[in-house]
């Protein structure tokens, strides 16, 4: 449901923008406001799950996402448009973190879990497709029905998760919140996601921008502060310094930035300089979804089996190469020969990225931190598309301007942009352990974990 939200939006724009009469600087926002949400609200989302309940916490914001799904779709103006997309975005930061420790708490670390993430990365991709090529077809009819489309898929999100997930264990004295910290991490987290948002309009050196900025390390470094002295912080500082969590995240901002701004650079120049439709454009992301779907499952078991490390490093170079193959475009390049062999081999470093990632991010972290630890990843995540998007778009707009009108002056250093922060990650790769070399709890001692937390296997299988 989230991947189909990530990436059914966009095809409807031009429509959007033609009935509301919005502006391209208040266009942007449909986008940006649903980052802004999701980015600044997912650490806070995760720690919520951990400490009321992750199966509570799911719930609560698969209810809030299909509610304000029915706002956006009866918007009367872009305004509003605006506000149903920025608490879509905060419902999927609460979301996104609970869903991912439901699975990291209910299978053990080793080929059980490594499959349940195989096939959590494969309904991302799946959905992430299904949204490209169903806002394509739904466009076509009424942009309105693209902000419908999740409403379906939350209903049955709902009847399932409250008739299959296990009951939360009762609250215990965790429950305490470390509002000081909540409230400088949130609030550091939404300067930083709106001062990116904003910077190509406004411009980077602009003292707004900068303001914008210095605001965000001033709460960042209060939120530091205030974790250090807390007795039950947000946010354990370990977690900040832990070189497992350090390696997976900064491995998954430069994969996330590079894939987002691939995927802007590419539906550019399938349309603008190939003259594709925006249907078309959706279907040549197909196969890259397909291979995704296909080998995701698998990966997990293979990474779990082989070491979390090489599959993500091998993800990485495939990844690598699937860019750097993108500096053959030109203005009448053929789908099969150019377009085609980026986009499986794109799908193939995703696939055997991503579940790996998800593993490592998690090894070794205790049950009550699994939601963090997944907060941190998604946060990683949205802050690197929304950093390396913006470098690749002010890139590709200099290349643009200093060879007068043609696309491809913009796009081709754009893209190096995108292979350098490619091989910046498969370098943190180096940070990432495998599962087997670090702390892995056996099954036994994983058994007694859970019911220190709370949580009785037959609660564990009934969930399967």
């Amino acid at each position: 449901m989230d991947a189909i939200d990530l990436s059914d939006v966009g095809v409807a724009l031009p429509a959007i923008q033609d009935d509301l009469g919005m502006s391209p600087a208040s266009l942007q926002w449909v986008m940006s406001a649903y980052a802004l949400g999701y980015g600044g609200f997912l650490l806070l989302g995760g720690r919520a799950a951990d400490l009321f309940g992750r199966r509570r916490t799911f719930l609560a914001a698969v209810g809030v996402f299909a509610v304000v799904s029915v706002a956006g779709a009866i918007a009367p103006s872009g305004g509003l448009l605006i506000v149903a997309r920025l608490v879509k975005g905060v419902a999927a930061g609460f979301l996104a973190p609970a869903a991912l420790s439901l699975i990291t708490t209910n299978w053990p670390e080793g080929p059980e879990r490594g499959r349940a993430l195989g096939w959590y990365a494969t309904a991302g991709a799946c959905g992430f497709v299904g949204g490209l090529v169903l806002g394509g077809v739904l466009t076509e009819v009424s942009w309105r029905l693209v902000f419908a489309l999740p409403v379906p898929i939350a209903v049955a999100a709902l009847i399932a998760g409250s008739r299959l997930l296990p009951p939360d264990p009762p609250p215990t004295g965790r429950g305490r919140v470390d509002v000081a910290g909540a409230l400088t991490v949130t609030g550091g987290l939404l300067l930083c996601v709106y001062a990116i948002a904003q910077a190509p309009e406004h411009g980077w050196t602009s003292v707004r921008t900068i303001a914008l900025f210095v605001a965000t390390a001033i709460l960042l470094a209060l939120f530091v502060r205030i974790e250090a002295r807390a007795d039950t912080p947000l946010v354990p500082l370990s977690f900040l310094t832990r070189r497992q969590s350090v390696g997976a995240n900064l491995t998954i901002f430069a994969m996330w930035g590079a894939y987002t701004s691939f995927a802007f650079l590419a539906t550019l120049y399938l349309q603008n300089v190939l003259g594709w439709t925006p249907l078309e454009t959706a279907g040549a992301f197909v196969p890259l979804g397909l291979v995704n779907g296909a080998v995701a499952p698998f990966a997990g078991r293979l990474a779990a089996r082989f070491g979390a490390h090489r599959m993500i490093a091998a993800g990485m170079l495939l990844l690598a190469a699937s860019y750097a193959m993108f500096f053959r475009i030109g203005p009448d390049s053929s789908f099969v020969s150019v377009v085609l062999p980026v986009m499986v081999l794109n799908g193939l470093g995703t696939a055997a990225t991503f579940p790996a990632l998800n593993m490592s991010a998690v090894t070794g972290v205790p049950d009550r931190d699994q939601g963090l630890a997944g907060a941190l990843l998604n946060t990683s995540m949205q802050i690197g598309g929304a950093v390396v998007l913006a470098v690749v778009t002010a890139v590709a707009d200099a290349g643009q301007r200093a060879n007068g009108t043609d696309p491809l002056a913009g796009y081709v250093p754009a893209i190096g942009v995108i292979v350098g922060g490619v091989l910046a990650g498969l370098a943190a790769t180096t940070l990432i352990r495998d599962a087997r070399a670090h702390t892995t709890l056996p099954a036994t001692a994983a058994s007694r974990g859970r019911l220190d937390e709370g949580q009785h296997h037959d609660d564990t299988h009934a969930s399967r």
